[in-house]
């Protein structure tokens, strides 16, 4: 669970940088990653959900 975790915060860290970038300087392509990473975010955090559930039994 702690490898899950480490990359749920390491997708959070790049969706920060390219949200930045976006929003500062108008880099079109840092929006489509920082998408990306939101889209990553959220699938690791259902995995984190089930796991968490599952070590909770």
């Amino acid at each position: 669970m702690q490898n899950l975790v480490e990359k749920i915060n390491a997708q959070i860290e790049l969706f920060q940088v390219n949200a930045k970038l976006q929003v500062e300087k108008g880099n079109k392509a840092a929006g489509t990653r920082a998408r990306k990473a939101a889209l990553e975010v959220s699938k690791l955090m259902k995995e984190f959900r089930k796991a968490s559930v599952e070590a909770a039994k």
